[in-house]
Formats: C-alpha cells, structure tokens, sequence
C-alpha cells in the first residue's frame, strides 16, 4: 500500500476545538467511524497493547491520555516509560517501544535510521502539543517575575554571570532589589528533548552562546545536574540561588523569567507560545507525511513567548502488524481529539493543537499501513 502524500504548510498554532474523527484498522475501508466506534470515536474493538516510552515533560499529559484512551477502547493499554527524549527515540529505532515521545524532532540520520525498522516512508511526528519551557528559579528575596533578554539568560546559564545582584540582572530589574546570592545553574543530566528546545533557543537568540545544540547539556559548563524533569524542579526548589529550565507544565511554586521579545517583557503562557509557534516552519526531506517543525526563536512578534517546544509522538508509517498499527493508528487519533486534547490542557496546562494542524495530524496517520 503506498503512503499517501502529505502537503505540508506552516500551520497556525492555537487554543482552539478540536473534532474528534473515528479510527479503525489500518488498510480497513470502514477507518473512520461506524457501527463499532465509541462515543469519542475510538473503536471499541481496537485491542491490545501499545509501547512507548520518551519525554518526561510529557508525563502528566501521557496519563491523562492512556486513562482517557482506555476509556474509549477498553480492550486497549497503553504503556509508557518517561525516559527522556532522546532515550525514547533510540528505543524507538532499536525495536524496544512501538512509539516515541519527544519534544525534539529526529535528526535527519535517525529518520534515514528508522526506514529500516518503518519501511520506505520510515517514521513520522505528529504535534502531541505546544508548551512553553519555564526558565524557573529559586531565590531567598526575589518572589516576583524577573525580566531578561536572551543575552543575559544564556550567559547565566553558561556561567558567565554568577551572581543574582550582576549589573546585567539589574538592567532589566530596575525597580528590584537583588540579592548578592551566588547563582547554580541546575540542568538536565539525560538527553533531553527540553535541554535541546532551551540551547536550541539560546543559541539562535542570543549573541554569547557558542555551544552545540543537543539533547545533552554542554560538558564544558560546571553545573549542577539532575535526571528527568522532576529532578531538575525538585533540586531547582531545594537550593537557594538556583536557576533550571523545565516544561512549564511542571515546575511547581518557582518564580519565573519573563523573556524580552522586541521591546516588550512576555511571560510564559500556552497562547503565548503558541503565537511563537505560528511563525515557525515544516522540517523538510523526511517522511511525505511528517509534521515537524523548525521552530523561530527569534520572533519579535508581541506577546510571543519563544522559549518553547512542540511535543512530539512519534510513530511508524508502517507496523508489522495489524494489531500494533491500528493501536497506533488509534492512539495518536485519540491524542489529537478534541477530548484527548481538553484532558492533556487540563492535566498539564498544554495549549491545544489547531483545527488545521489537527487535519493534517489526521491525514499523517491515515496513512499508517502493515508490512507487506
């Protein structure tokens, strides 16, 4: 069965509804609803278990969405591992989980990887959800929203600036008085798809960053370091003076930074990532059908917050298996459904894909297929 093509557009990210299509079997001319479809859509008769295994970011949202998929299809499980990203897509092309989650998209050489294990199309991303990435601290005198440029953030985080009261801070901070607190930069020690969005943004919007974009921290900065998101929260809380980057989603009681965009100051939200988004455009030469964006960190548009990611499913274009391709086929259906979508915002504070970006996801998945 061939693949069918997928016209790729920079779609419009926003809140908005979403409408749920029905999913069936993969090759099954009944796929998209009928007798046998619940009342979200799913079928009821999809059963069987998924693997998956990624981002930790996507934890609270990724228990929301396999309750919510059991519901639907109660012959159905699916079991996830929050590994961390770049964990999630090398067992993703080493045959371990039957799908990824990721919030960075697989690099040119893992998508040419995955053809052996996908077929001719090899893997494919869908926009599980936009999320704006918190740069969070915790310190004894500062309990309110600070303001930075990007200069001054990466050069903090590269250890340059190493005080809270530094002449830079207070530029931005007039009106603030800060501490003498010596800063601890806290960041992801496992390979991150959250650590590849943050440098991914230092570097592009910055003048001062001279690292490597990757999922893994740079070796040369001295730093405190802790696994997974809830590891970099946890320590960020515990220690005075400390400053991380985590999915907002997550990061509990810290303060935050509100980032300068133009000449304004944004804080994080779901809508303001999302209008960073809107501006952002496909990733080109992979799959026909593939939905990943590269993402512009330096927009000046107002309101925009562009330390931000697009997390990502992963899947196959084709499953050896009927079984684990309409799993897959149903899952990501559910993901992007106006109830998978409520319930991830709910349990997460995630913006909601848009109606023309939930087309397309729809049309990507339609074209899941069985080895020949």
């Amino acid at each position: 069965m061939k693949m069918k093509s997928f016209g790729r557009t920079a779609a419009i990210l926003s809140v908005s509804t979403l409408a749920l299509v029905g999913c069936g079997g993969s090759n099954n001319p009944d796929a998209g609803g009928g007798e046998d479809s619940g009342e979200n859509g799913a079928s009821s008769e999809v059963a069987g278990t998924l693997v998956g295994g990624g981002a930790s970011s996507q934890e609270a949202a990724m228990t929301a969405w396999t309750d919510g998929f059991t519901s639907v299809a109660p012959d159905a499980q699916v079991n996830y591992a929050s590994v961390g990203s770049g964990g999630g897509r090398d067992g993703f092309l080493g045959g371990e989980y039957d799908f990824a989650g990721s919030d960075a998209a697989m690099s040119d050489e893992e998508w040419e990887s995955s053809q052996e294990i996908c077929g001719p199309e090899g893997a494919f991303h869908i926009p599980s959800y936009i999320s704006p990435v918190a740069v969070a601290f915790n310190v004894e005198g500062i309990d309110e929203t600070l303001n930075l440029d990007a200069d001054t953030i990466a050069s903090i985080f590269a250890g340059e600036i190493s005080n809270w009261d530094d002449e830079a801070i207070a530029e931005h901070n007039p009106d603030l008085e800060l501490p003498s607190t010596p800063i601890s930069v806290v960041h992801r020690a496992d390979d991150s798809g959250t650590t590849e969005n943050f440098v991914d943004y230092l570097a592009t919007a910055s003048d001062v960053w001279d690292y490597e974009v990757s999922g893994e921290w740079p070796g040369e900065i001295a730093a405190e370091s802790a696994q997974q998101t809830s590891g970099v929260v946890g320590l960020t809380s515990e220690t005075d003076g400390a400053i991380t980057y985590a999915d907002a989603s997550q990061i509990g009681d810290l303060t935050t930074v509100a980032v300068q965009v133009g000449e304004e100051y944004v804080e994080y939200s779901p809508e303001a990532a999302s209008q960073a988004v809107a501006s952002s455009t496909p990733v080109e030469g992979q799959a026909s059908n593939n939905m990943a964006y590269e993402l512009d960190r330096r927009t000046d548009e107002s309101g925009a917050y562009p330390v931000v990611l697009v997390s990502y499913h992963i899947f196959c274009n084709e499953y050896p298996d009927q079984e684990t391709a309409d799993l897959a086929m149903a899952f990501g259906e559910y993901v992007i459904s106006e109830d998978g979508q409520a319930t991830a915002e709910g349990a997460a504070g995630n913006a909601p894909i848009s109606d023309e970006l939930r087309d397309g996801a729809m049309e990507s998945l339609s074209a899941i297929t069985v080895s020949e």
